[in-house]
């Protein structure tokens, strides 16, 4: 059973699915995601993730209810399905929760993407220890962080890595990425990130095509979320001649001048890809919020790239210090040659040394499987088709792996 509750952990499930599949062709999986897990699993979800998706604290409250209720649906089909092993990928307000439930039962916890403890609520750790049998890192300085709190992860490799450079290697020529999105103007092209959630979306998007209108030499295209319309796009906009792509953000990136990118997965996926970027993340408060927000905070850097390397390798405009001309000023020299520019491509090649080259996905799927007995796939003797050869099904403890150095 797998739990992925947005967009990128959609992505990252359906990868480890596929990862399994080669492992057991006959695995049974049950899951709360989206269509890339449901390709991969070969039946619809349980509970789509569009029916999951919250942000920020007033959202959670207002949406408290259908929370709950999306929460005693996964109880009620662990108790019924009662799988080998529950995967928990990101999404750390439900998950850890579902962890605790799975912990009662006896189901093992597999834990794929850390929540992000070493920045905030620290003491969920002691969730973690206490109910997640085995945590996969996908970030390699918290192998270090969780040593620090005596509990053993393994880093397998992060899964933007191998994503990225499989869309690498799958992108049109320019001239025809231009042509099926109907990009007819020949101007270098800004890109806008402005997230996955409806509610970043509100916040940053307004402030990025402003701060973009500052370069009349450039236009500026938005690439858009899987599961988020068009409609609501031009309706957060306001801007008659907005032009959006859908499942094309990393050509966009890899033909765009410069991104604006809201801080999450996007920032290191535009890293790996190469383009230089500003990351923002405006939300609803002021000042008084951004104190709070220090407070809590325990890194000194919000973005991937910058926390990766330890370094600040691209400007972090957040909360009230992100404004159309905060972005415009630090936008300005990474559209054109410049030492910053430069600046920024150095922090990515160091950034891609960091995080290696292990193909995530399959990393997790074989420890996962070993950790049940399950071996790879294999022929039978007394018959030319692929067979799953099974050491031991009977349910287990897993011991944890060793750290990885």
């Amino acid at each position: 059973m797998i739990i992925a509750g947005e967009a990128s952990g959609d992505l990252h499930a359906a990868n480890v699915i596929k990862s399994l599949r080669k492992i057991d062709a006959s695995a049974d999986i049950r899951f709360f995601g989206g269509d890339l897990m449901a390709k991969e699993a070969g039946r619809d979800p349980d509970l789509h993730y569009d029916q999951m998706n919250v942000m920020g604290f007033s959202e959670v409250l207002r949406k408290l209810p259908v929370i709950l209720r999306n929460l005693r649906q996964a109880k009620a089909l662990l108790r019924e399905f009662r799988p080998d092993a529950l995967i928990l990928v990101d999404y750390p307000g439900f998950n850890l929760k579902l962890a605790k439930f799975a912990h009662k039962l006896h189901v093992p916890v597999h834990y794929f993407i850390s929540p992000k403890v070493w920045a905030w609520k620290e003491w969920r750790v002691k969730k973690i220890k206490k109910y997640v049998d085995r945590l996969y890192s996908i970030l390699p300085f918290e192998v270090g962080f969780y040593k620090k709190h005596h509990y053993d992860v393994t880093y397998v490799g992060n899964p933007s890595v191998q994503e990225i450079a499989y869309s690498l290697g799958h992108i049109p020529p320019k001239k025809h990425f231009m042509e099926r999105q109907g990009l007819d103007d020949p101007r270098p092209i800004i890109a806008l990130l402005p997230g996955s959630r409806r509610g970043e979306i509100r916040n940053n998007l307004p402030l990025m095509i402003a701060a973009a209108k500052r370069f009349p030499e450039f236009q500026y295209v938005v690439g858009a979320a899987p599961a988020v319309g068009e409609k609501f796009y031009r309706e957060v906009a306001q801007d008659p001649g907005l032009k959006v792509t859908f499942g094309s953000t990393h050509t966009l990136l890899k033909y765009s001048q410069a991104a604006v990118v809201t801080s999450g997965t996007a920032t290191l996926e535009t890293a790996l890809i190469g383009t230089p970027q500003v990351v923002v993340y405006r939300a609803n408060g002021v000042k008084l919020s951004y104190r709070i927000m220090e407070k809590l905070l325990k890194v000194k850097y919000v973005s991937l790239p910058n926390l990766i390397v330890g370094n600040s390798v691209v400007p972090e405009l957040l909360v009230h210090n992100c404004t159309v001309e905060s972005i415009t000023r630090e936008l300005s020299p990474i559209l054109q040659p410049s030492p910053r520019r430069e600046w920024q491509i150095a922090g990515y090649r160091t950034m891609q040394r960091k995080l290696g080259n292990s193909v995530a996905s399959e990393y997790v799927a074989e420890l996962i499987a070993d950790s049940l007995g399950v071996s790879e796939r294999v022929p039978a003797e007394d018959d030319a088709k692929p067979q799953t050869h099974k050491r031991n099904r009977r349910r287990k403890q897993p011991r944890r792996e060793e750290s990885a150095s």
